[in-house]
């Protein structure tokens, strides 16, 4: 039969007991000392929060009241964790070579207050996106012109959100004796190997912030696409800037996702940019035997009745030049919008062409003069005229 000694259990138990006898009871007192004051803090922090921050304009101190509460909350809890690890575990050391017991210079309570610095710096990051978020609201309240827009704010509150956490991080290592300097030199060579890797990468990130400075475009200009899809507009709205990429919408709805580093090396067309009144030029032609004068006359009647061209300055039309079978014209002419300038061109070309045909201007077409001789007829040429069908 299998017998148990009990005298190693009973006294593992009397060791226990013995231990935690003296422990316990301050143990329960700090755990009831933290609960009462976190009610009181959270109850003078509500008090704040109804009667002092809800009755302001702005949130921010809405959202300062909150970032305080959670500081609270992790340094309340901290505290306890601290207390119970400082009353419950022993000084950690070692001995040396000259068998003195030295203790070790972070003890397991330290890593309590290291966590807690790392901690408490996420609700300060959420506070200073807010107050970023803020500010870049009234700034653009203000003004519209202001090289700060909606897409430049947005990556600088990343920015700082990010940085704040990272300070937090290294302020923690920094109590809890790690050394930062090794990590930092071999972040450095870390950095170096990724940008041989992402070499394309980066260098799309380094032509977003050259975008967001320079603003060539902005969000809601509308630009000239260059690599279209083919039976597609070759124009469209930019919808979003990144710092990798930009995204253009087309008129038929297509987003395309054009590299950076593409834009930046590329003559970027922007119709919007220098405001609505922009001019289109509209090439026509007629033929030789035509009124060129009435031609004239036609073409100004018909982009007067097209909505959305500017009278003042009124509609030009020039003669470009000659070609082969017609007189090229060209119309220009001042329009409202630049965002509907193809709708108008498109309208303008239309009445142009009815006009025409109702005031006998000739549209041109190829016209060809064969002289074919004939044979037996003694030397003598037969001339033939041939005018073909198809349009130029």
């Amino acid at each position: 039969m299998l017998e148990i000694d009990l005298s190693l259990f009973v006294g593992w138990w009397n060791d226990v007991v013995s231990y935690s006898a003296t422990r316990w009871l301050p143990s329960l007192t700090t755990l009831l000392l933290a609960g009462l004051g976190y009610l009181v803090g959270s109850w003078i922090l509500r008090g704040v929060q109804r009667h002092i921050a809800a009755k302001t304009e702005t949130d921010l101190d809405d959202e300062l009241v909150h970032a305080i509460h959670r500081v609270f909350r992790m340094t309340v809890v901290a505290g306890v964790f601290w207390q119970v690890l400082d009353t419950w575990v022993p000084v950690l050391g070692a001995e040396n070579s000259d068998r003195q017991w030295i203790p070790y210079e972070i003890q397991p309570r330290d890593w309590v207050w290291g966590i807690w610095i790392g901690l408490v710096f996420i609700p300060l990051s959420r506070f200073s996106g807010h107050l970023m978020r803020s500010f870049e609201s009234r700034l653009m309240a203000r003004s519209s012109e202001t090289a700060l827009d909606e897409t430049a704010l947005p990556m600088i509150n990343k920015f700082i959100q990010f940085t704040v956490i990272a300070l937090g991080v290294l302020l923690a290592m920094t109590h809890l004796g790690i050394q930062i300097a090794p990590l930092l030199a071999g972040a450095g060579v870390v950095g170096l190997a990724l940008s041989l890797a992402a070499k394309d990468t980066l260098s799309n990130l380094i032509a977003g912030v050259l975008l967001i400075m320079d603003r060539p475009f902005q969000v809601g200009d509308r630009i000239e696409l260059w690599n279209a899809p083919l039976e597609t507009g070759t124009w469209g709205d930019v919808i979003e800037i990144g710092l990798r990429a930009t995204k253009i919408r087309n008129p038929d709805n297509l987003v395309v996702v054009v590299p950076n580093n593409e834009i930046m090396q590329r003559d970027i067309i922007n119709y919007t940019m220098s405001g609505e009144h922009i001019r289109l030029r509209i090439p026509f032609s007629c033929a030789y035997d035509s009124d060129i004068e009435k031609a004239k006359l036609l073409l100004k009647e018909a982009a007067a009745e097209v909505s959305g061209v500017q009278m003042d300055p009124e509609p030009a039309v020039i003669v470009r030049g000659f070609g082969p079978s017609e007189v090229n014209l060209q119309l220009r002419v001042w329009i409202k919008e630049a965002r509907n300038r193809r709708r108008i061109a498109d309208e303008i070309t239309e009445r142009a062409m009815l006009k025409f045909n109702a005031g006998g201007v000739e549209i041109p077409y190829p016209k060809r003069e064969l002289y074919i001789k004939a044979e037996g007829s003694g030397g003598e040429s037969e001339l033939e005229r041939t005018r073909p069908t198809e349009r130029q």
